[in-house]
């Protein structure tokens, strides 16, 4: 009965979410090309803001444990596990204060109403995961933009998406390149579990009720002689708490 009850409210869902897209890629449009930066920034706050509304529609909920308040005093290294797209807008809508930013594939970078527009116009960095020198190099000149402004950087260390929950190891390059070229950010460890369910059917139908948790570890330093010790410690902390969430669904 679930299920097939799914089957028309996803239908509504993404009826909802299309149109939030399309809107709001007006709105961005409108806000970055006459008010600039800070417009268009809190015109994709309200966007991601509308779409965990419209996610509710499905009876899904999000569970933040201790959110941290961050203030703009310092850039911040965002480090994640990644289950589902929708780990995304949780992530923006409540660390919007630190100006979270994105390292994304090339491909995102069109064909996707507002989504497309925030990674191209918004401060994140597209890159080639072909062109593995090209990508570390649009890395740095990312890092230099986000250290210069105080914003965080957001980043699912695994590189994919986890298909069944399970965490994966990190990918090393693109977190020691932002280790090196941001030593003085701080680093905030974020497990995330119980996302990948929203994707257990590809997306259609999206089940019901699904509980997303979000836990928040406290910040960390970063070992600017061991970087790797840095990346090592956050991989054991993730890992952790993602089983933690998944011994308590």
């Amino acid at each position: 009965m679930k299920k097939a009850l799914s089957y028309p409210l996803t239908l509504l869902y993404y009826l909802c979410f299309g149109i939030t897209l399309s809107i709001f890629h007006g709105v961005q449009i409108i806000c970055l090309r006459i008010f600039g930066y800070q417009a268009h920034k809190k015109s994709v706050d309200l966007l991601n803001w509308v779409v965990l509304r419209c996610l509710n529609l499905l009876g899904t909920r999000f569970v933040l444990h201790d959110v941290p308040k961050l203030k703009r005093d310092f850039p911040i290294i965002i480090v994640a596990n990644h289950q589902s797209t929708y780990d995304i807008p949780p992530l923006i809508w409540n660390l919007r204060n630190c100006h979270p930013k994105f390292i994304s594939k090339k491909e995102l970078g069109k064909g996707i109403p507002s989504i497309s527009y925030n990674l191209k116009y918004g401060g994140s960095v597209l890159i080639d995961r072909k062109d593995k020198a090209g990508s570390l190099e649009s890395i740095k000149s990312f890092a230099q933009k986000v250290r210069e402004n105080n914003w965080s950087v957001v980043i699912f260390a695994e590189g994919t998406r986890s298909r069944d929950g399970n965490p994966k190891s990190f990918q090393k390059g693109g977190l020691i390149t932002l280790f090196n070229e941001i030593p003085n950010a701080r680093l905030l460890p974020i497990s995330i579990g119980n996302s990948w369910q929203l994707s257990r059917f590809k997306y259609f139908p999206m089940p019901l009720g699904v509980s997303i948790v979000f836990k928040f570890h406290p910040l960390q330093m970063i070992d600017s002689q061991q970087p790797k010790k840095s990346l090592e410690s956050l991989q054991k902390i993730i890992h952790q708490g993602v089983y933690e969430i998944q011994s308590k669904i």
